[in-house]
């Protein structure tokens, strides 16, 4: 059985739009930057901040729209040097946007896309930041109708196995994977994969989940989004324990507390 070493990591949710599934996780200039504050006291050590919604059924947006929509956020997050505080993660896929973070002391790149795009790779590569690699069938708007596996464990470590070597060949030392729970998957294929997570342990790279509030949940016991939370810890709590290090949640107080119970419980005396 494949072990790690790395400490678990808790990263808040930011997200700079009006359109995310969790109405609780939207914020814009000093508001976002507040709720960052608060969320480094509650315990995160990465702040992930987006301006595009990657919910089931999304439209994508602009380009020009993306980029002003965390432009303010990034711009006070240089001002206040509030990277030398926690790490920050900016999730795009929009190469524009990850350099102008990157630029702004942002040192993770989050792509839902899972580095396809080629300018994302040298970009990462050049800012020296660590790369996100996450699993999606189809698009943010497609992806849920109708998502189709032969073996999805071993889709999902066929896409990694290409993805991680095209990340070594542009450079990029710090890889994190992500098997993209509700991105292109039915319950049936979620619930495989996080009772294979350990699984992926093998690339002997950090594993990130983020089941936060999602639909999955929903499905197992039908719940509004504001309802979500008890659903989130118990995934989020059995990932960590197959092998998860880094938790991407809407909640960080209630996350911190959880994981230092279970760190206690897991504490040999």
């Amino acid at each position: 059985m494949y072990t790690h070493n790395y400490r678990t990591q808790i990263m808040g949710i930011i997200n700079a739009t009006d359109d995310s599934f969790f109405s609780n996780s939207r914020f814009q200039g000093d508001d976002a930057i507040q709720k960052i504050y608060t969320m480094i006291k509650d315990g995160a050590t990465i702040i992930d901040v987006g301006g595009v919604s990657t919910r089931p059924g999304s439209s994508e947006i602009s380009e020009k729209e993306e980029l002003q929509r965390i432009q303010p956020i990034c711009d006070i997050i240089k001002k206040q040097k509030l990277f030398e505080k926690v790490d920050f993660s900016i999730d795009s896929y929009t190469p524009s946007v990850i350099e102008y973070a990157l630029k702004s002391g942002f040192s993770i790149v989050n792509d839902i896309t899972g580095l396809v795009n080629d300018n994302i790779a040298e970009l990462t590569s050049k800012y020296n930041a660590s790369i996100i690699i996450m699993h999606m069938q189809g698009s943010p708007k497609t992806m849920q109708k109708e998502p189709l596996y032969t073996d999805i464990v071993s889709e999902v470590d066929t896409f990694f196995t290409q993805q991680i070597e095209k990340a070594k060949q542009y450079g990029i030392k710090k890889i994190i994977l992500d098997v993209g729970i509700g991105f292109g998957k039915t319950l049936e294929h979620n619930l495989i994969l996080l009772k294979n997570m350990n699984h992926f342990l093998h690339f002997g790279h950090e594993i990130l989940i983020g089941a936060s509030r999602k639909s999955l949940i929903d499905a197992i016991t039908p719940t509004p989004t504001q309802e979500r939370l008890s659903g989130t810890l118990a995934i989020h709590l059995d990932s960590i324990q197959k092998g998860a290090s880094i938790v991407r949640v809407h909640d960080v107080k209630e996350h911190y507390q959880a994981l230092k119970v279970q760190e206690a419980l897991n504490t040999s005396l």
